[in-house]
């Protein structure tokens, strides 16, 4: 099992749903201003916000690298792959990665993926992420928590330190035979500042919002057209 796998599994205990549903009003709230008629949605998860786009008449096709979250998505009738940006075929008209998808690379990687988004958008497409601040990353996702069900036990335990941030999560689920299997791993994510999205070749940042989430201003909204 993958760490992002682990995630999925673990999702549903972290208490981030009310989160998630505001992030998914705000990027609708922003695509209503653009003539968005494909959605190509990176990091889709189980489809939640395809789902609400497609509601509103938008063709939609998710990626994910977890294949729990992509099996789901396809489960409820999406189209979903568990593969790379990189390898996605054809172009679209807005493209999204809701929810911390660009913290979760360090700067080589984020490079190659910003650069693959802008080859899959069309000449007027509009590419739109969020990130986490400095301040969501030290008063928001640092720190420890635990929550538990009569199945299963979660324990997350976060660290920031050098602009990375280490999260360690912990698993018990039971068995049928009342015993627990345990799952352990650790996702990093990376801190970065706007100036690196300001000097972009590919894509050009072309509006910022700095919001709160949870509290004390945790994240920013990037939106970039394609150079």
């Amino acid at each position: 099992m993958t760490n992002l796998d682990l995630y999925a599994k673990a999702e549903h205990l972290l208490g981030i749903e009310d989160a998630t549903e505001a992030l998914y009003d705000l990027y609708r709230s922003e695509l209503e201003d653009y003539k968005v008629k494909t959605l190509l949605d990176v990091g889709c998860g189980r489809g939640g916000f395809m789902r609400r786009m497609e509601s509103d008449g938008v063709k939609c096709k998710g990626v994910d690298l977890s294949e729990l979250m992509v099996q789901e998505c396809q489960e409820i009738g999406l189209d979903a792959e568990c593969k790379d940006l990189s390898e996605v075929e054809g172009k679209y008209d807005a493209i999204v990665s809701i929810f911390d998808v660009l913290n979760f690379m360090d700067k080589e990687a984020l490079t190659k993926f910003l650069d693959a988004a802008a080859q899959k958008l069309n000449d007027d497409g509009i590419f739109i992420a969020d990130i986490n601040t400095i301040y969501g990353f030290k008063d928001v996702a640092e720190g420890s928590m635990s929550n538990d069900t009569d199945e299963e036990f979660l324990s997350v335990d976060a660290v920031f330190e050098n602009d990375e941030l280490h999260t360690k999560f912990t698993l018990f689920e039971k068995n049928d035979d009342g015993r627990y299997t345990k799952y352990q791993d650790t996702i990093v994510q990376y801190f970065h500042k706007i100036k690196f999205f300001q000097n972009l070749s590919s894509l050009k940042l072309v509006d910022k919002q700095t919001f709160s989430l949870y509290d004390t201003e945790d994240k920013t909204l990037l939106i970039f057209k394609k150079r």
